[in-house]
């Protein structure tokens, strides 16, 4: 019998970090940082990228919106929103941890 996980919810107060068996790796070739995991790989674009250096298992979700909102001069409400759906989705994943 298998058993289902429970889906962990992102929040504003959630502090996201990148699990030991994933790691953002510099590929010289294509001259473009990767996403590994175990038999994946996934190549971010910038956004994403920063988004993900910025789970350090410190930062809380609503610093992380804060300091993209400051860094692109933007809105937090309207960088909010992608940034948790981004999140949620890698979370589910497993290759963000809350």
């Amino acid at each position: 019998m298998m058993t289902l996980r429970e889906r962990a919810l992102v929040s504003l107060r959630s502090v996201p970090f990148l699990p030991k068996h994933v790691r953002i790796q510099y590929d010289s070739v294509r001259q473009a940082f990767a996403v590994l995991s175990p038999e994946r790989i996934f190549w971010p674009n910038d956004i994403s990228l920063d988004i993900l250096r910025r789970c350090d298992g410190r930062s809380t979700v609503g610093e992380i919106i804060a300091g993209l909102a400051t860094d692109y001069e933007a809105e937090e409400e309207a960088v909010a929103a992608d940034v948790i759906a981004f999140l949620q989705e890698w979370s589910d994943k497993l290759l963000v941890k809350l």
